[in-house]
């Protein structure tokens, strides 16, 4: 093939990939799309409000603190910081959320196809490309104001700096750097302690000719990483917001089974969990896997064990499986990090193997072959997602708004574990009614009723037994409305109660009577359960 072929072959697929990653930036207030393998995830419900709200209630409030209800930002800074910054030019709104998300989906692109050629030709980055962009699970995930694109492109710059630090001038600025994007990372979701053992092989690797210049830099990156880290938390504590920060570790905190075999059936649903993504690219990651360390002793096998970006792929995906696995609790969105460097896998696996000669170059472009045909499926899927949009969630929110602005009923302030949610939709104030981070005056969800008396509280499909009973410490409930709102068969109702505060400001003690049941003066027709 000429030279001019190439080029016009190289920039008719450059044309579309960006083609399909441009689908990620059109109708951003749409509904996670419905019908996916993916609908129980809760981010679609709640995620985008709780790291969004500090942002939300500074522009629409005053204030990005709320005392007794749900503050993450502490913990979780930079993404709201962000946000913040974005709302002053676009006002409070969650498209404008999720299009800060898609920047940085468009960020991950670029890091990965420099990632991809510092060592590799041309064709495997833009494969890689190509499968985050036809990606359907990418592009449900990817267009969530949620905080894993963030931490990708910190993880994914940091990457690309640790694998260039021997050509750097300073490479000890370099290894500095690192360090503070470590602590970003850590500032944008805690999970990025998993993703340290992916970053200091790529650090050591590339330097591992001399193990002192190696151990120096990591020294550099962790320092730095410790000091910058320590100064946020020194700030959090001087501003009394260290409750806070505990508390989102509290919140995910899962109990353990006591069966002394539940990591290995832990282990086996994260690593299950994969075929949520694809059913053809996780599994085809695994098999280039198993390909390098079978070929560890041939030219090709060598070449990947010891390319950096090879190696901490490797380890990222391992990584974000063992956080998982200690989790016992995976979510579809976690599978984001994990799906990123899969393709990176594939990516630079189908490259070794299709330079070597003989057996493992069939072998490299069956795994080629095998990834074009899943972009191939998975391009009419993502691209029927893009053209099918549907806005159930935000008429739903705009509905039970308009409602509440017609029927007033005390405070304009409802309770709702969506609340943040509808809060970047429509600016109603909410509280949380499943996070209530304690204070010395507000222990629990009932003092926090007592402190802010809301008005309205809203449901999904039914009402949990515990929630009905610090309401009814209060209030008595009042089913008004309901709301259709996206595809998941327990959350595709919302379901709208009055608060009537009880006779002269009673207040009833849970353990004097069971307070999980309607009562009289309750008007409540969904299940509680």
């Amino acid at each position: 093939m000429s030279t001019v072929a190439k080029r016009i072959g190289f920039v008719a697929w450059i044309l579309v990939v960006c083609g399909f990653a441009a689908l990620h930036a059109i109708h951003l207030r749409a509904d996670f799309p419905n019908h996916t393998p993916w609908f129980r995830d809760w981010a679609k419900y709640t995620d985008e409000g709780w790291y969004c709200n500090a942002a939300a209630r500074a522009h629409l409030f005053g204030h990005w603190y709320l005392a007794g209800d749900f503050n993450p930002a502490p913990a979780v800074p930079v993404w709201p910081f962000l946000v913040w910054l974005v709302f002053f030019a676009t006002g409070v709104s969650l498209s404008a959320a999720r299009g800060l998300a898609v920047a940085f989906f468009f960020c991950n692109l670029v890091l990965s196809y420099f990632l991809l050629r510092e060592r590799g030709p041309r064709w495997t980055a833009l494969l890689a490309l190509t499968l985050l962009a036809t990606s359907p699970y990418f592009y449900c995930f990817s267009r969530l104001a949620i905080l894993e694109p963030m931490l990708l492109t910190l993880t994914l710059a940091a990457l690309n700096l640790a694998i260039r630090l021997p050509r750097m001038g300073r490479p000890s600025g370099g290894a500095a750097i690192i360090g503070v994007l470590f602590t970003l990372m850590l500032l944008t979701k805690t999970t990025a302690v998993f993703l340290l053992p992916a970053l200091g092989w790529a650090i050591w690797l590339p330097n591992r000719s001399s193990k002192g210049v190696a151990v120096r830099y990591g020294l550099i990156a962790g320092a730095t990483s410790a000091l910058t880290f320590g100064g946020w938390m020194a700030l959090v504590v001087a501003r009394g917001l260290l409750t806070d920060y505990r508390y989102l570790f509290f919140i995910n905190t899962y109990p353990k089974p006591h069966d002394p075999w539940w990591p290995l059936v832990s282990l086996w649903w994260s690593f299950h969990g994969g075929l949520w993504v694809d059913r053809i690219l996780v599994p085809l990651t695994g098999v280039v896997v198993a390909c390098a360390f079978v070929g560890r002793r041939t030219g090709w096998g060598r070449a990947l064990v010891e390319d950096p970006v090879f190696g901490a792929s490797v380890a990222a995906v391992a990584g974000y499986i063992l956080f998982m696995t200690y989790q016992d609790h995976p979510q579809p969105r976690y599978y984001t990090v994990v799906f990123v460097f899969c393709v990176l896998v594939i990516a630079r696996g189908a490259g070794a193997l299709a330079e070597a000669g003989n057996r493992a170059r069939t072998m490299g472009w069956g795994v080629t072959a095998l990834a074009v045909g899943a972009a191939i499926v998975n391009a009419a899927w993502t691209t029927s997602y893009a053209l099918h949009p549907e806005y159930t969630y935000e008429q739903a929110a705009r509905q039970l708004t308009r409602y509440i602005d017609a029927h007033p009923n005390g405070r304009r302030l409802m309770v709702s574990i969506s609340g943040d949610e509808i809060t970047l939709m429509t600016h109603l104030p909410t509280l949380c009614d499943d996070f209530d981070t304690p204070s010395a005056n507000m222990p629990d969800l009932p003092a926090k009723l007592g402190v802010y008396q809301p008005g309205w509280y809203a449901s999904w499909n039914d009402l949990d037994p515990g929630t009905l009973a610090d309401l009814h410490t209060r209030f008595s409930l009042e089913q008004v409305a309901s709301f259709p709102a996206l595809d998941d068969p327990e959350r595709n109702d919302l379901v709208l109660f009055k608060l009537h505060p009880l006779a002269q400001g009673m207040v009833r003690d849970q353990g004097d009577m069971d307070l999980r049941h309607p009562l009289p003066g309750d008007k409540i027709d969904i299940p509680i359960e």
